[in-house]
């Protein structure tokens, strides 16, 4: 390690701690030269094992400039895409490998990306998973409906939502549609 000061690459190690959960670890370190103290940061190298077989270092920005494509025209700010791409990042991390597939990369994408906005998801889920017809379209549209009822119906057990009320989880559930209208019976 050279010194930032004085570029001599004799330096000490006075304290070492773990950082972000262990995915880093920090090194105050005295220049023996000059005496200055300094700060460094050690990283986990993260590799993306491409489909080719190639392996390359993992990039936040490309990460996020795929999902920036499917978010364009939606109501996603640059602030919500660079936590995007710390969430992907992070997940990858967590999981303890240093090389992980594209596959992989994609797969942490779509998590976050479909709580941020869902007509990205749909654009990204699209791409990534190579919808073939609108029956694709509709099967995972069917996905998101289902996970917004059930956590209407969550919340409703949880006293801060609906209450249980059907044609609520179904007004839900058909975003843009007018509820069916309730029958007494």
């Amino acid at each position: 390690m050279h010194c930032p000061f004085c570029r001599n690459s004799d330096t000490k190690v006075l304290d070492s701690r773990v950082a972000e959960d262990g995915a880093s670890i920090r090194r105050r370190r005295s220049c023996l030269a000059c005496e200055q103290r300094f700060t460094t940061v050690e990283l986990m190298q993260l590799s993306v094992l491409k489909r080719s077989g190639a392996s390359e270092p993992f990039n936040r920005a490309k990460a996020i400039a795929g999902v920036r494509k499917a978010c364009k025209g939606r109501p996603v700010s640059d602030d919500d895409l660079a936590c995007l791409g710390q969430a992907v990042e992070d997940t990858l991390r967590a999981s303890g490998s240093a090389e992980i597939k594209a596959h992989d990369v994609g797969l942490a994408i779509l998590g976050p990306l479909r709580q941020l906005d869902e007509v990205a998801y749909l654009r990204f889920a699209s791409v990534y998973r190579s919808f073939e017809s609108a029956a694709d379209f509709e099967a995972e549209i069917g996905l998101l409906r289902l996970d917004r009822a059930e956590a209407a119906a969550a919340a409703g057990e949880a006293g801060d939502g609906p209450g249980g009320d059907p044609r609520t989880v179904s007004a839900v559930g058909n975003a843009g549609q007018r509820p069916a209208p309730a029958t007494s019976g």
